[in-house]
């Protein structure tokens, strides 16, 4: 990892961008916690792609910046502290480094253009009702018919499922042997005929994730990647790059920024909590740990350019959900009685005018308990922290 550049001036350069360039609706949004539409992610990807910014770190030959691991995540933290959206992963960091480094040629140049414009929305088809945790148990089925595959089965959990155009899936293409050497990785055309998705309403009140159903599903044996089979390997290389994206330090740091304002400048909401010396051990130990947190992480990114994430993608997984959890549930000790959830989301809220009226809470505030719930899943997905350690303790031959 280069550190001899010019942080500072790299971070000014990337403050400077976004504030010419994020637009203030958008920031808006994600600093209230209102519900972001598909074109609201949209917009921000493709303003991003069309100042080459668009996958800061995907190689130059396949339209990314280049960037190494050190600028990629300054870049991302800021984008974070400003209030920018998110860029969906699912395309950009989980199936686009698969396609660059298993992928054919075909697959390389119909698909990365689409994911980086952010023309082609993506999820992932892994998780099956009784096949999360224990991934390798799944029972989807993809049977050779010629020049196509015809699957058959049902995906769960499966984020942005309603707005997706395709869906990288897991499915089982052989009974025999173990069951991680009999799985391969398809994409699949979200139009196809059999498919169905179903939304799952989760507890903050958001329509986030879904069931999808795959009858006689029928998949161009093209859209097969690497080598049948071996998909349980493309499946874990994924992985790796899904966890070490899940560190998400800039959002840590925005939320513990959030946590500090709450208690110092909003003291009509959490009265004298700040008086209470448990209370500033809690925020101090949340702080001293995002810290402990960054410093792993830029370890893991100074060898990143050598190797691809592998099981110390764990660690960072482990820890940064468990802190995500920590901060929001912290807001809300915070906030007290003014804490109590309002399930709806904000912008559903707004709509009902008799409701807003009767919610005085400030909007930077009256959203918290929804997100404390949504952040219950981030222990889950993506690997459970009772998954993540058992690989811990392989690796360190426990």
């Amino acid at each position: 990892m280069d550190v001899a550049f010019d942080q500072e001036n790299f971070r000014r350069d990337v403050r400077e961008f976004l504030r010419r360039n994020l637009p203030e609706d958008l920031r808006a949004k994600v600093i209230h916690g209102r519900c972001l539409a598909k074109g609201d992610f949209v917009r921000w990807q493709r303003i991003l792609h069309q100042a080459g910014w668009g996958a800061v770190w995907w190689p130059i030959e396949y339209g990314g910046a280049g960037w190494d691991p050190l600028r990629c995540h300054l870049f991302e933290e800021e984008c974070a502290l400003a209030g920018a959206p998110v860029q969906i992963a699912f395309g950009l960091r989980m199936l686009a480094p698969v396609l660059i480094a298993f992928g054919s040629e075909v697959q390389k140049s119909r698909f990365l253009p689409g994911i980086i414009s952010g023309e082609d929305w993506w999820c992932q088809g892994y998780s099956e009702p009784g096949s999360g945790s224990d991934l390798a148990s799944l029972k989807t089925r993809a049977v050779r018919s010629g020049q196509e595959y015809i699957v058959d089965g049902q995906k769960t959990w499966t984020t942005y499922a309603q707005h997706a155009d395709w869906m990288f899936c897991l499915a089982r293409t052989r009974s025999e042997g173990k069951p991680q050497e009999g799985i391969s990785f398809l994409l699949i055309d979200m139009k196809a005929p059999g498919i169905m998705v179903r939304p799952i309403i989760t507890m903050d009140g958001e329509h986030e994730i879904n069931e999808v159903w795959l009858e006689n599903v029928r998949v161009p044996a093209e859209n097969l990647v690497g080598e049948e089979n071996k998909g349980w390997s493309y499946a874990k290389f994924l992985l790796g790059h899904e966890r070490t994206a899940i560190a998400d330090i800039g959002s840590l740091k925005r939320e513990l920024r959030r946590l500090k304002n709450l208690v110092i400048n909003e003291r009509a909401l959490t009265g004298a909590v700040i008086d209470d010396v448990r209370f500033r051990d809690r925020v101090a130990w949340l702080e001293l740990n995002a810290i402990a947190l960054e410093a792993t992480c830029l370890r893991l990114l100074s060898v990143a350019r050598e190797r691809q994430p592998g099981p110390e993608a764990s660690l960072l997984k482990i820890r940064s959900t468990e802190l995500q959890q920590a901060i929001a549930e912290a807001q809300l000790l915070a906030l007290g009685v003014h804490g109590l959830p309002d399930l709806r989301p904000v912008e559903a809220s707004d709509a009902n005018e008799e409701t807003a009226d009767q919610n005085t809470l400030p909007e930077s505030v009256r959203w918290l308990a929804a997100r404390y719930f949504n952040l219950r899943k981030t222990t889950i997905y993506g690997g459970t922290t009772e998954i993540q350690k058992n690989l811990i303790a392989q690796v360190m031959g426990l």
